[in-house]
């Protein structure tokens, strides 16, 4: 996978991971919207990975079938880009689950 991938990549995890972090107006935050939102941009992201993890998945099955003009770099660079995001995705869900547990084991 070439530098530029990786940089585009964790590009849209920052970009992802500042919307979470710093809503647009502080009502957001109070609102039941809000979670509404986070929600939405968490199911964004997981069915992002999904769409790449079956773009790679079809783009194999196509390689495999003898498809004109589907290339074995082509291949390995959509499993790559696939394997990066799941990747990515499972940081984010590692990172949230030590928040909540975080969370739970606030004294009050």
């Amino acid at each position: 996978m070439s530098q530029m991938e990786i940089d585009r990549v964790l590009a849209q995890i920052r970009s992802l991971s500042a919307q979470i972090q710093s809503p647009s107006t502080p009502a957001a935050q109070k609102s039941p919207g809000a979670v509404s939102e986070f929600a939405n941009i968490m199911r964004s992201g997981i069915d992002q990975v999904n769409t790449q993890q079956q773009r790679a998945d079809q783009l194999a099955d196509a390689f495999e079938r003898g498809t004109p003009g589907v290339e074995l770099p082509q291949v390995m660079l959509e499993m790559q880009k696939a394997s990066v995001s799941f990747r990515a995705l499972n940081e984010v869900r590692n990172r949230l689950i030590s928040a909540y547990q975080e969370i739970m084991n606030m004294s009050l």
